[in-house]
């Protein structure tokens, strides 16, 4: 842990900008927080196109942005989706783009009722593959059962909610209790003995059931040797297994799926008085579907009555058809015939437009005008040559050597015909040349000087 962060990051009396700030934040974030375990719900899950996964990690009070980049989401077996508890590993980081507070995560696994959760889910598909869930195995529940075997515990409310339910609306029904355990670690092999002990004795029916409870509560009804005592069971079973909001795997073997014990009562006792309703609201569906049918047989009749036509007429339509499509082809040829008189007509003028008499006369025009401008441009390019040249002549006699000599210079050359320019490149007794504006003089060296010669300019 930093004891002064801001005196690593250099501030002082120091104003940033926006992308300064952010980017200092970030390293300060991911410095205090390199790693660290979070636990929450997933929500708002996104998988864009690049592979990387975006989500939300929430508890009851808060939430957190998390980021999962491709490498390290191809590392993650379970499938993620929104509400599943997760335990994730990362870096606290700052996307500095949004300034937004971020979790840049690593690892991504289940959390407590998401290892369940995860296990229910495979289990699932397991047996939906093999068609344990399957509507056409599923039995129909007899209208009028006279025996029925209930699995559950002998204690608690389920037992007293189902027997209260036989008792008002089918005191007639004989019950039978299979006493097992719904919870714990015994639960789940003494629920599929029960299941075959109840199987044997002939009831006409038999409820399986339990009160709500958590997800750990209920996992006995999970269980694999569960789900396939309960698809082994020739009697027609009801899953009557938590609240309306608990879903079992045992509920999806079973042949019919109650959301609470006492509505798994109500289906296998229905009240006289529900059974006559039940009646009369067949009996008025029954008729008014026959009404109705004969309404729209009726209606169709007439309709075929209607469309029903003479041979006569539908060859006077058909005549009538030929004679309009002759008169549309007629059109149709005549149309064809004026576009390719007009595209001819405008190939013809195209035509003439590029004949080669008529491109002839126009270099000739051409030849004749370039002929007369040819001596005009002769004349004015020797003018400018000679002009050239005038000025040319005039700045070589201004720089000529001669010019200067006919001002009193004169030019001394060695016996090599090379310009003396210093003293120190002559030795006393030594003849040179002279050379004037007019004329030359031959001179011999009595003595040199090297020392400079400062020359008044007046």
């Amino acid at each position: 842990m930093l004891t002064d962060p801001f005196q690593r990051l250099n501030l002082d009396r120091e104003v940033l900008t926006v992308s300064q700030l952010n980017g200092r934040a970030r390293m300060l974030l991911e410095d205090v927080f390199a790693q660290v375990w979070v636990e929450g719900e997933l929500s708002n899950l996104a998988r864009p196109a690049s592979g990387h996964v975006y989500f939300t990690l929430k508890d009851g009070n808060a939430q957190v942005r998390c980021a999962l980049f491709r490498q390290n989401a191809q590392r993650v077996r379970q499938a993620l989706r929104d509400g599943l508890a997760v335990r994730v590993r990362g870096k606290v980081s700052l996307f500095e783009g949004r300034g937004d507070y971020q979790l840049i995560l690593d690892n991504v696994e289940p959390a407590g009722d998401g290892a369940l959760r995860l296990a229910f889910e495979a289990l699932k598909e397991k047996l939906a593959a093999e068609g344990l869930f399957a509507t056409e195995r599923k039995r129909a529940l007899p209208a009028h059962p006279r025996r029925i075997g209930i699995i559950s515990s002998p204690t608690g409310a389920v037992i007293r909610d189902i027997i209260s339910v036989f008792r008002r609306r089918a005191p007639h029904v004989e019950l039978s209790l299979i006493p097992t355990a719904v919870q714990g670690r015994e639960a789940t092999g003494q629920i599929v003995r029960a299941l075959a002990l109840a199987d044997a004795q002939g009831f006409d029916a038999l409820i399986l059931a339990r009160g709500g409870g958590s997800l750990e509560d209920l996992w006995c009804f999970n269980e694999e040797a569960v789900a396939r005592a309960i698809a082994g069971c020739r009697t027609p079973l009801v899953s009557a297994v938590g609240h309306e909001t608990d879903v079992s795997i045992a509920d999806f073997v079973a042949d019919v799926r109650a959301p609470t014990p006492s509505a798994a009562a109500e289906l296998l006792a229905p009240h006289a008085g529900d059974l006559e309703q039940r009646l009369e609201v067949l009996r008025r569906r029954l008729l008014h579907c026959t009404r109705e049918r004969l309404r729209r047989d009726g209606l169709r009749l007439d309709g075929l009555a209607r469309r029903l036509r003479h041979p006569g007429e539908r060859l006077q339509q058909q005549a009538q058809r030929i004679d309009d499509l002759e008169q549309r082809l007629l059109r149709a040829l005549d149309r064809q015939l004026c576009a390719g008189h007009e595209r001819l007509a405008r190939l013809e003028t195209r035509l003439a437009a590029q004949h080669p008499g008529r491109s002839l006369n126009l270099l000739r025009q051409r030849l004749a005008t370039l002929d007369a401008r040819l001596p005009r441009a002769m004349q004015a390019n020797l003018r400018q040559q000679r002009q050239r040249l005038q000025n040319l002549g005039q700045t070589l006699n201004i720089v000529s050597p001669l010019a200067t000599l006919g001002r009193g210079y004169s030019i001394l050359l060695d016996e090599r015909g090379h310009a003396i320019r210093r003293a120190d490149q002559t030795q006393p007794g030594q003849r040179l040349e002279a050379r004037l504006g007019y004329g030359r003089l031959h001179v011999r060296v009595e003595d040199n000087h090297t020392d400079p010669i400062t020359l008044p300019l007046l």
